[in-house]
């Protein structure tokens, strides 16, 4: 999946602001471990595979937004900039938060054998939009958040909002973060997509991940233009990811080469990543691919119009980045194809 995903196609944030006293949050330990139980069997029983709970009390040290800004490794996502406040500390997007719940749920499916002169669609997109398959089942376990006890609210994103939400995931023992910068499994590696749920419920929360990248070096190698600048970190600007999504303009030309037949992002170090190795099927039809989006046929995707390539791409991530950005990708992939026949 690569970089940072900021995605502005539909806001999945769900937000309750019932004003009551600080005092009906406070709840004895036996409530806190009760509510927290609840959640997670609740989570399990809409929808997600995984559900743990952090401390909603971040500091700065604990993650690297700041550094990573000032380098200018966003490229031109602006908007992170615009939020960086609230990223840094969710009480100004919630106040009163006290917990941050964090779900997940997998995403793998095979790769399907690619046909001659065909480009490739990173994983997480060959199916729905996943901000459209998350957002219901998670306002559904923000609602039995707030009905558990009375005043409680709750705020809830599928990375459209402006959390860390990798930086929680880690926080909450659910994921540790991978050198390649994505949150990282050892059960099913990094094939997973995250939500979070601010809330002012107190929860009982779960033990940070240690790393579990050791000395391994294997995604800051495989990567083509060298975007994983030193481990934790990706330079947005070399990313495959960045440069064939989000980039509306032109990409550099000692970049092209690189791209190699990576039409929409680019799995590059998830599939260099050894727990990669362990990761299983995903049971939700949702992020199967569709005909033809793993590996799409370069001619038809060049032949195809505007209207036409909305159509083919509607209710997918690739529809947001647009006809004319995929039409500068194919271009690049036809020529790197032909440069390698």
């Amino acid at each position: 999946m690569g970089i940072l995903k900021p995605d502005t196609l539909m806001p999945v944030t769900n937000t309750h602001t019932l004003e009551l006293p600080d005092s009906m949050h406070t709840l004895l330990p036996s409530k806190v471990a009760e509510y927290t139980d609840k959640i997670k069997e609740k989570s399990a029983e809409i929808y997600f595979d995984d559900c743990q709970i952090a401390d909603a009390a971040l500091s700065g040290s604990e993650h690297h937004l700041d550094s990573w800004l000032d380098r200018g490794f966003h490229a031109d996502m602006d908007w992170i900039t615009r939020t960086r406040e609230q990223r840094n500390d969710v009480q100004k997007k919630l106040p009163g938060v006290q917990s941050v719940v964090v779900v997940i749920k997998n995403y793998y499916s095979p790769r399907p054998k690619a046909p001659s002169r065909s480009g490739k669609i990173s994983r997480y997109a060959w199916g729905r939009d996943y901000h459209r398959s998350l957002k219901k089942p998670l306002i559904r376990l923000a609602k039995h958040i707030e009905s558990l006890e009375p005043g409680t609210r709750t705020y809830s994103s599928v990375d459209t909002g402006p959390v860390l939400e990798r930086t929680w995931a880690q926080r909450a023992g659910i994921a540790a973060i991978g050198k390649n910068s994505l949150a990282l499994r050892r059960d099913i590696g990094s094939w997973f997509f995250i939500a979070t749920i601010l809330t002012t419920l107190k929860l009982k929360p779960d033990s940070k991940l240690p790393d579990i990248c050791g000395t391994c070096t294997a995604c800051i190698d495989a990567c083509p233009t060298q975007a994983i600048v030193e481990p934790y970190t990706v330079d947005s600007n070399r990313c495959i990811s960045y440069q064939t999504i989000e980039n509306r303009g032109k990409i550099p030309k000692d970049l092209q080469s690189l791209h190699g037949d990576w039409i929409y992002g680019c799995d590059i170090c998830q599939e260099a990543c050894p727990w990669n190795r362990f990761q299983t099927d995903t049971t939700d039809s949702d992020f199967h691919p569709r005909p033809g989006h793993a590996n799409p046929d370069i001619n038809t995707l060049k032949e195809m119009d505007r209207a036409e390539f909305e159509s083919e791409f509607e209710g997918t991530p690739v529809r947001r980045t647009g006809h004319l950005a995929i039409r500068r990708n194919v271009r690049i992939v036809e020529e790197n194809i032909n440069e390698s026949t």
